[in-house]
């Protein structure tokens, strides 16, 4: 099975209104420490992984010349397969990193874009403005970079079809090749959660939310950009080979602060903490705060859930063939509740039934098929 890996950046300028991931502002001396022992697990890996990410937080926050320690440390002792992908935003965004990173094997860019809006920019806390993320992109693209990913969110509490539309739009006409959808969510514990519970803002009426998810669906298949997963569309041949990883359950180290790894069945979380980590790291002690060992029968089950969520949705032989599991038998009664559903329908050659995978209905509601699975 092809292993991942994944580098976790924990540092931001600002924490964006809606984020609930691990991370924390920037302070420099705390950056050096962290990819100080980021470098010192990294020299231990020593090793070929299929795909890397470097995700965060905001990787591009760090100064360069952490980054320059960080990526060395990667090429003189890990070697990947296929694809390297860092993630940026668009304030944090410059010529002599981007260079950096192509001359450090990075290969895919992944931009924070979120939308070409600036009141919605503010309103969900980015730093950045509509022009940044446009020239963000157009310099990576003459930097040298032929992989550029951009996320965009919708949703938002007083957002029209029409301004959606202008987002999808203007993501099209920037030299991209790949697209990642996220309706807005309110997580607990976020200013933006606390908000809604204030009442202070009032979500957009999920019907809305549907037809700016469907259009879009529409107007990124008639510009090129092929769904291939619930929230991310991409061009012929550039989907993301990393979270494609993800979605097959195959196994993945993750390397820093709150990072998961998932090796041989067991699913570990690292530290959260950002100082505590640094610590824990640098005298040898353990990382780990929660683990979890899956039976084969889980890890089956687990396998079907995340599956389900692609285009392409289940092969009954691959499957078996990558659980040792039939289909067919474990996953029944999900199967049969989704079939009476209409969330997902059966994928047929001439001789038999081979797969299944969600219907247009499916795609709205995937979270009760992966559930039901489970």
């Amino acid at each position: 099975m092809n292993q991942s890996l994944y580098i976790h950046i924990p540092f931001c300028r600002k924490k964006c209104l809606y984020c609930d991931f691990c991370s924390v502002s920037l302070n420099d001396a705390l950056a050096a420490q962290y990819v100080e022992v980021l470098c010192r697990q990294i020299r231990a890996l020593r090793g070929s992984f299929y795909t890397a990410y470097i995700g965060g937080g905001t990787p591009t926050v760090l100064p360069i010349k952490h980054l320059e320690r960080l990526l060395s440390a990667l090429k003189k002792n890990v070697h990947f397969a296929s694809e390297f992908t860092i993630e940026a935003n668009p304030e944090s965004l410059d010529p002599e990193k981007l260079k950096l990173f192509l001359r450090s094997g990075v290969n895919r860019i992944s931009i924070g874009v979120q939308s070409f809006n600036d009141r919605h920019l503010a309103k969900l806390g980015r730093i950045h403005t509509g022009t940044e993320a446009r020239q963000a992109v157009l310099l990576s693209r003459k930097a040298g970079f032929k992989n550029i990913s951009l996320d965009l969110i919708f949703g938002l509490p007083d957002q029209t079809l029409a301004q959606w539309e202008n987002d999808l739009k203007e993501a099209v006409a920037l030299p991209v090749t790949h697209i990642s959808l996220y309706s807005l969510t309110y997580e607990k514990g976020t200013p933006l959660f606390k908000k809604l519970k204030n009442r202070q803002i009032v979500p957009l009426a999920e019907d809305r939310a549907v037809r700016m998810y469907d259009g879009a669906l529409a107007y990124l298949s008639k510009n090129g950009f092929i769904r291939y997963e619930i929230s991310n569309f991409s061009k012929k041949g550039y989907s993301c080979k990393h979270n494609l990883n993800y979605w097959e359950n195959n196994p993945y180290v993750g390397l820093g602060a709150g990072a998961v790894s998932y090796l041989n069945g067991t699913r570990e979380r690292n530290i959260s903490d950002v100082k505590k980590y640094i610590v824990r790291v640098a005298s040898g002690k353990a990382l780990v705060v929660f683990k979890e060992k899956l039976s084969p029968l889980q890890s089956a089950q687990e396998t079907a859930a995340i599956k389900i969520r692609t285009a392409r949705g289940i092969d009954f032989t691959w499957f078996k063939k990558r659980t040792g599991f039939s289909f067919v038998d474990i996953e029944k009664d999900g199967v049969a509740q989704s079939l009476k559903d209409r969330f997902i329908e059966y994928v047929k050659t001439k001789t038999k039934i081979s797969g299944i995978r969600l219907t247009k209905k499916g795609f709205l509601f995937c979270d009760s098929v992966s559930a039901s699975f489970l």
